[in-house]
C-alpha cells in the first residue's frame, strides 16, 4: 500500500560570503569552502555527530581531485561518519536540484532529514594538458621500449606545452554564455538602459537586505571576510551607462560587467526535513518546498530554430504552475536568478507573449508578475554567482523571507548552462 507523501521542510540554511573571483578565496578550494558552510548549518542546527539522512552537493568546476566533493566535506563538516553522500551537478541549478531530489526523498519517507549544497571556485580551477602533450603522455606511457617511448615527445612545439583551462562555452556553439544572452537580448529588443536599472535595483536591495541584518543568520564569516563582496552600496546608473560592453563591442552590444553576474567563489547549504524530525528536535519550519520541475530548450538547434539559451525557465515554470494550479501571479514572492540582468527580462517578456506562449509553450500568455515582489533582498547580479551555490542560496533567503512574512508563497526560478532550466515552489 501506497504511503501518503510527507511535506517537506526547509528548516534554514547556512552560507560563506561570496567572493568575486580572484579575490578573498584566491587560493580556496571548493572542498575548504562547501566544508565551511556546511559546518556553519551543522553548528546552526546542533548536528555535530548526528547521522543526517543524505547530504547531496556538487560544483560545476571542480578538480579531479574533489570527485568525492559532497562526502570529503561530510566528513570534515562534523557530521557522523555514517552520514552517506553524494555529488551531482546541473551548472547553475546544481544545489536546487539537490534541494528537489532530496525533497523527494523526505516525501516518500525513504529518510527524515537531508543537506542540499553546492559550491563553486573559479579561482583555483584545474589546469590540464592540451589534448596534443596529453596524448602523447597516453602514448608514451603504453609504450613496451625507451626508443617508443621517446618518439612521441619529438612531435611536441612549445605551444603544445602551454597549460589548458576549463571554459564555460557550450560545446554545441562554441559561444559563451555572455554571447548567448546578447542574442536573446536583442531577439527580445532588450536595451542596456533597462538591464542596468534592473542590475542597480539588485545592487540597492542587496545592500539594504545586508543593512537590516537580514543574512546575518544566513552567512557565516570565513576567510576575513564578512560580507559579498560584490556587493556595491554606492552603484549608480551614471557610472554603468559608462562601462564598455563585454560580449558584443560593436554599438549593438549592451552586456557589462555591471549586468550581468561577475565570476565568483563561495558555497551554500540547506537543511530539509520532515515536519516530525523538525519538530521532535525543535527546530522550526521556515517553508515547505510544494512542487518542482525543470525543462531544456533546443539551444543548438538540433531539431529546429535555435531557441534562447537560458530561456527554459519559460517552459518548466508554467508546467509546474499547471500542476500546482496556482497563476503565475499567485505569488508574494518571485526569485529568479540573474545571470545576466537581459535574462530576466528575456523571461519575463517571454510569458507576457501571446505569440511566444502559444507558439512554444501551447497555451495563453501567463501575463505579467508584479516587479516590485521579485529579488526583495537582491539576486546575483549584486550578491555574486558561484554556479553551484545559487540554489541553496535562494532557498535558504526565499524560506526566511516567508518565515518572517508568517505566511505567502514563493517561485525560485534558475536558469543553467546547457540549455536548461530548474523551479520550485515554497510555501508556508
Amino acid at each position: 500500500m501506497t504511503e501518503p507523501l510527507r511535506r517537506v521542510a526547509v528548516i534554514g540554511g547556512a552560507r560563506i560570503p561570496f567572493a568575486r573571483s580572484n579575490t578573498a578565496y584566491a587560493e580556496t578550494s571548493n572542498q575548504e569552502m562547501l566544508t565551511a558552510a556546511m559546518k556553519a548549518l551543522v553548528e546552526k542546527f546542533s548536528l555535530k555527530g548526528q547521522i543526517v539522512g543524505e547530504v547531496a552537493a556538487g560544483a560545476l568546476i571542480k578538480l579531479s581531485s574533489d570527485w568525492n566533493l559532497a562526502r570529503e566535506s561530510t566528513l570534515g563538516a562534523g557530521l557522523h561518519p555514517r552520514t552517506p553522500a553524494y555529488d551531482l551537478q546541473r551548472a547553475c541549478g546544481t544545489s536546487l536540484s539537490a534541494v528537489v531530489q532530496m525533497g523527494h526523498r523526505i516525501a516518500r519517507g525513504e529518510i527524515d532529514c537531508a543537506i542540499a549544497g553546492g559550491s563553486d571556485t573559479a579561482s583555483d580551477v584545474p589546469l590540464g594538458y592540451r589534448t596534443k602533450l596529453r596524448r602523447t603522455v597516453l602514448r608514451a606511457n603504453r609504450a613496451k621500449t625507451l626508443g617508443a617511448r621517446l618518439a612521441p615527445w619529438l612531435s611536441l612545439r612549445p605551444r603544445d606545452l602551454a597549460p589548458a583551462t576549463p571554459g564555460t562555452s557550450e560545446p554545441r556553439t562554441g559561444m559563451s554564455m555572455g554571447e548567448h544572452t546578447e542574442v536573446m537580448a536583442k531577439e527580445w529588443h532588450i536595451g542596456r538602459a533597462e538591464q542596468d536599472q534592473l542590475a542597480y535595483e539588485s545592487h540597492v536591495k542587496g545592500a539594504a537586505a545586508w543593512k537590516s541584518g537580514f543574512f546575518d543568520d544566513l552567512v557565516v564569516p570565513f576567510k576575513g571576510l564578512a560580507i559579498d563582496n560584490n556587493l556595491r552600496a554606492d552603484a549608480n546608473l551614471q557610472t554603468m551607462a559608462k562601462l564598455r560592453t563585454a560580449y558584443d563591442k560593436s554599438p549593438q552590444g549592451t552586456l557589462t560587467a555591471a549586468n550581468s553576474t561577475p565570476l565568483t567563489d563561495g558555497a551554500a547549504c540547506v537543511l530539509l526535513g520532515s515536519e516530525d524530525w523538525a519538530k521532535a528536535r525543535g527546530l522550526p519550519v521556515l517553508a515547505y518546498l510544494t512542487h518542482s520541475a525543470s525543462a531544456a530548450v533546443d539551444f543548438a538547434g538540433l531539431a529546429g530554430p535555435r531557441e534562447g539559451l537560458l530561456m527554459a525557465p519559460t517552459y518548466a515554470v508554467p508546467e509546474m504552475l499547471d500542476r500546482a494550479g496556482i497563476p503565475l501571479q499567485g505569488f508574494d514572492i518571485y526569485e529568479i536568478h540573474e545571470a545576466f540582468a537581459a535574462q530576466v527580462l528575456c523571461t519575463l517578456k517571454a510569458w507576457e507573449s501571446e505569440d511566444y506562449c502559444r507558439t512554444k509553450l501551447g497555451r495563453p500568455a501567463l501575463g505579467a508578475i508584479d516587479r516590485g515582489k521579485m529579488n526583495p533582498k537582491g539576486s546575483s547580479v549584486a550578491l555574486g554567482h558561484p554556479f553551484a551555490a545559487t540554489g541553496a542560496r535562494i532557498v535558504a533567503m526565499l524560506a526566511k523571507q516567508l518565515a518572517e512574512r508568517g505566511s505567502g508563497r514563493g517561485l525560485i526560478s534558475i536558469c543553467t548552462a546547457g540549455g536548461m532550466g530548474v523551479t520550485a515552489i515554497l510555501e508556508r
